[in-house]
């Protein structure tokens, strides 16, 4: 299993953008997706997560600005960002789990300038 994350860059503050995840498998082969991020010194936490199934679970703090979709024909999973603050800046990273078993994507760097 292969995951490719991309679409990571730099904004300003209030700015948008869309990162995609493409798997090399199909997603559905999956329990779940989604996407992780880690800022500057801090803990990675999950940011948003989709299910099989269409169960969705978003941060709380960015609940409001991001939104976590799935192209099924191309498995891949994207997250689009909007409203970006600073404190988003992170790397963010794909995930996909089954099973008890989790794979990781590479990051893409996320930079939000104020």
């Amino acid at each position: 299993v292969q995951l490719q994350a991309s679409g990571g860059g730099t904004v300003q503050a209030g700015g948008s953008l869309r990162l995609s995840c493409a798997s090399s498998v199909t997603i559905f082969s999956f329990n779940g997706m989604g996407w992780y991020r880690q800022g500057p010194g801090k803990q990675r936490e999950s940011v948003a997560t989709i299910t099989t199934g269409g169960s969705i679970n978003i941060l709380d703090s960015v609940k409001d600005r991001f939104t976590i979709s799935r192209d099924n024909g191309k498995s891949t999973v994207h997250l689009q960002m909007n409203s970006l603050k600073p404190e988003d800046t992170a790397v963010y990273y794909c995930n996909a789990w089954r099973s008890g078993v989790a794979y990781w994507g590479g990051g893409t760097q996320v930079t939000v300038s104020s």
